[in-house]
């Protein structure tokens, strides 16, 4: 299993059973070197959801009980296990990475630290959960992200977006209690 992406580079490999593995591997370090309890993190994202082609980076999502003043233990235990805070901006959520060495040039793994239960911890795991129970959506979500890398195999930004409206409909589907 080859982990990592270069800044901006887009990239979708077939899906891979290593990266739950890996996830667990690193939800028991998280575990070890923070006060974080197991039911607060969670695998998210493309590599979470089963048959899915994905960017080769594990998403993991950590909850705590207020963003705006948690345990300043809990980056300094991440910083123990090779996760550095990024300085993305993101409404309810701080950004940390992990890189394959010191360049800091390809990032294999990324913690979204959020508020616990809390609505985009709420929308990240329906999101995946929806997506590994239902095939069509799995489908849909595969052609758009793959319709994406028709164009460019660049611009992380960009690639976001273009799937931006897929994940909102999704989102909304958990608000109407789908």
């Amino acid at each position: 299993m080859r982990l990592g992406l270069k800044k901006d580079e887009v990239r979708l490999d077939v899906y891979n059973l290593e990266w739950r593995n890996e996830f667990d591997r690193v939800k028991n370090a998280i575990i070890e070197n923070t006060n974080i309890a197991e039911h607060r993190i969670e695998h998210i994202g493309s590599t979470a959801i089963i048959g899915m082609d994905a960017k080769p980076i594990i998403d993991i999502l950590v909850g705590v009980n207020d963003i705006s003043n948690f345990d300043a233990g809990i980056v300094n235990g991440l910083k123990n296990i090779g996760f550095l805070r990024l300085k993305v901006q993101r409404p309810g959520e701080i950004v940390f990475a992990r890189f394959t060495d010191e360049t800091y040039l390809v990032k294999t793994h990324f913690i979204h630290l959020v508020e616990y239960k809390e609505e985009l911890w709420n929308n990240l795991v329906f999101f995946r959960d929806y997506l590994n129970s239902n095939e069509d959506a799995r489908l849909e979500y595969s052609k758009v992200k793959k319709d994406y890398l028709v164009k460019s195999s660049t611009g992380a930004n960009e690639y976001t977006e273009h799937k931006e409206a897929f994940v909102k409909k999704i989102f909304n589907l958990r608000l109407k209690g789908v």
